[in-house]
């Protein structure tokens, strides 16, 4: 696993290298712009330049405002801490005014936002520049970008294979360099699956860190978080910075923090207790290439002075899936029928995807107990896993239990494909429903060429020993996430 530090000016290769989007992560290119070394118009165009020569290729973004951005940085970006730098928003729950709003269905096709959601506007007061909408799997519910309405995104690494979903759009425009970094969401993974996927760094926040109003969904959709996905840990961090914290009548909370996420990527970790694992806990076979990254991963976790030795979680295996099933059911089903009553007509033939019509058929039988019951579950299973981190600081598991699949074998109109998608987020699920923050680091790649990520766990409210402890991996074995550009340039 030979990689190469991020930050720094790469090695020759196929490509030249020769550009500060080449070079620099997020934080590195706020800082030349912050320095005068950089405008904001230069990187703007340059991004401009990469989704007309690169995005074909991927299908990454679904709507862009270029002319918007060009516009507001020539009057004037906030001067925030990451003034200037290009960031896309996943087209799911997260609105951009003036932009659709599709979340990936034919039901929302012709949907336009009226304004930002919360989390653009706090995008904003950073000084970041909001590019466009990034593509996604239908309502967020594959492991595998390829809704109907805007085709697959496709992995830069190989084009004839998955980046990973839901967030698979904001993975490939990052991992093929076309921005620097992207927003994304995660409800079952769909943070960490198209970073392990693409070979990025993302991270899922705590329950209750980072809020993405004014669509009230915490208490309806528990599981689901929003951040982003990037080429650095300190973007991981920056962006953090720049998003959490609580809102008036937030359901949930996180322990306030003592410092800035940037400042604490800076100092290593306390001497952590790692328990790692290998086995998924339903059963489901590990990968032996990821399993032995996995075994790499503790190794050198122990190298770097954690106490570290064979261990996990104890659950019911069908639990999460369980879970899951209804909650997700439930929330789809009364997004769905709120539409059909709003605008006054049935639902048409073809406006969901095969798996999510199904999904949405079934979820008519969910009763007001069965909702409570898996809420009570999902309440169980935080306790239960909670046992395990009495005597543990951090489980390091394998974030997928196999590569990325080829595009269509998770296609959405073959029956079965819902028990697949489940297999695949056998380890990725959990931290959704315990809401604690978890992480996938990418750890070099196999023997085709794609992407391997390891996965760091740790308990709620916990997410600055996530990034420490990311940021001490990084700098131990650093990736190099310019390695991709070659293919798609």
């Amino acid at each position: 696993m030979t990689n190469r530090s991020p930050g720094r000016a790469p090695e020759p290769g196929p490509a030249p290298l020769d550009t500060p989007l080449d070079i620099y992560d997020a934080v590195g290119l706020a800082e030349l712009i912050r320095n005068g070394e950089l405008r904001e118009k230069e990187v703007l165009e340059l991004v401009a330049d990469r989704i007309a020569t690169r995005d074909p290729g991927i299908n990454a973004l679904v709507a862009t405002r270029l002319d918007e951005a060009r516009d507001e940085v020539a009057r004037g970006l906030p001067d925030g801490p990451l003034r200037g730098v290009p960031i896309g928003i996943k087209d799911l729950y997260c609105d951009v005014a003036g932009l659709p709003s599709t979340h990936g269905s034919r039901m929302f096709e012709h949907a336009v936002a009226k304004r930002d959601a919360d989390l653009v506007i706090r995008y904003r007061a950073a000084g970041l520049a909001v590019l466009g909408k990034t593509n996604t799997a239908e309502f967020g519910a594959s492991a595998s970008t390829e809704p109907a309405l805007h085709g697959p995104t496709r992995n830069p690494w190989n084009p004839a294979y998955s980046a990973g979903g839901s967030s698979g759009g904001a993975a490939a425009a990052v991992a093929a360099g076309i921005l620097p970094a992207a927003h994304a969401t995660d409800a079952a993974g769909s943070i960490r699956i198209p970073a392990s996927a693409c070979g990025l760094f993302g991270m899922k926040p705590s329950r209750g860190l980072v809020w993405n109003g004014p669509r009230a969904s915490a208490l309806s959709v528990p599981m689901a978080v929003s951040h982003a996905v990037t080429r650095t840990v300190r973007d991981s961090a920056a962006l953090l910075d720049a998003t959490a914290g609580a809102v008036p009548g937030a359901p949930f909370a996180t322990p306030a923090m003592e410092e800035t996420f940037s400042a604490a990527v800076r100092r290593p970790p306390a001497r952590l207790r790692v328990g790692y694992t290998t086995v998924a806990p339903d059963g489901t076979p590990v990968d032996p290439e990821i399993a032995a990254a996995v075994e790499e991963a503790a190794a050198l976790f122990e190298r770097l002075g954690h106490e570290v030795r064979a261990a996990g979680p104890s659950f019911d295996p069908d639990l999460p899936g369980r879970a899951l099933d209804v909650l997700f059911g439930a929330g789809l089903r009364g997004l769905v029928d709120t539409v059909v009553r709003a605008r006054g007509r049935a639902l048409g033939d073809d406006e969901l995807e095969p798996m999510t019509r199904r999904q949405y058929e079934e979820a008519a039988g969910v009763t007001g107990s069965a909702l409570l019951h898996a809420l009570q579950e999902t309440e169980q299973l935080g306790r239960t896993v909670a046992g395990f981190y009495a005597d543990h600081d951090i489980w390091l598991s394998p974030t997928l239990p196999a590569p990325p699949p080829r595009l269509g074998v998770l296609d959405t109109a073959v029956p079965g494909t819902a028990d697949a998608i489940a297999r695949y987020t056998v380890f990725t699920r959990i931290a959704n429903l315990t809401g604690q923050p978890a992480a996938s680091l990418p750890f070099g790649r196999d023997a085709a060429g794609l992407p391997i990520g390891v996965q760091i766990t740790a308990p709620h409210g916990h997410d600055a020993v996530v990034l420490r402890l990311s940021a001490q991996f990084e700098e131990a074995a650093p990736w190099d996430w310019t390695a991709p550009w070659p293919p798609v340039a």
